[in-house]
């Protein structure tokens, strides 16, 4: 592939990144009685519901937000790593919290509400400032649990919010892969063509 084919490449690839993701009403419809038929494992209050539908659109969005792009325009000649470095940082913050988060709902006496809150918020936050719109959401939903102190609610947050981190992460690590590609061909990144957002 050449240059201009990559470039090409990662417009579209980067573009995707940010798609929300249109669904049928038939399967909005599919969904919401399949919750409420008890298809899905909820403890059965309205909230489970609400978070549980959350969940499920949420992940119909893009992976990224406008933040994402921000970003991008930041990175310059002076420093051409700037996006790589501010994302490796969140990957490894992200990785760190979120095993803590395992050791502190796994523990077999009581689980600390306050620091499994504080863990997401940072979670939140980091995830927030990068762009990564679907990690930051899950967040949300899993913050309310924490104020329910609902133990089943967090376990299955903490299971969505890291497969929601690690799809980002997959994703950027491919569009980061392509732009070493474009660059050791000679080539520049088109970030002039993110005037899509």
């Amino acid at each position: 592939m050449d240059v201009i084919q990559m470039q090409r490449t990662w417009v579209e690839y980067t573009k995707s990144l940010y798609r929300e993701v249109r669904v049928p009403r038939i399967q909005i419809n599919i969904m919401i009685e399949a919750l409420l038929n008890g298809y899905f494992p909820l403890s059965g209050s309205l909230i489970d519901v609400q978070i549980s539908i959350g969940w499920w659109w949420w992940g119909k969005k893009g992976f990224l937000d406008s933040q994402f792009a921000q970003l991008q325009l930041l990175q310059d000649e002076s420093n051409p790593d700037f996006v790589v470095e501010v994302v490796s940082l969140f990957f490894e913050d992200s990785e760190r919290l979120l095993n803590e988060l395992t050791k502190v709902i796994d523990q077999q006496q009581g689980v600390d509400f306050k620091k499994v809150d504080a863990h997401v918020h940072q979670l939140k936050g980091s995830s927030s400032s990068i762009g990564a719109q679907r990690v930051k959401n899950a967040c949300v939903a899993f913050r309310s649990f924490c104020d329910e102190q609902n133990i089943e609610g967090s376990l299955r947050c903490l299971h969505q919010v890291k497969q929601e981190y690690f799809l980002v992460k997959n994703k950027l690590e491919n569009l980061f892969s392509l732009e070493r590609k474009i660059v050791a061909a000679g080539g520049s990144v088109p970030t002039e063509e993110l005037n899509f957002l």
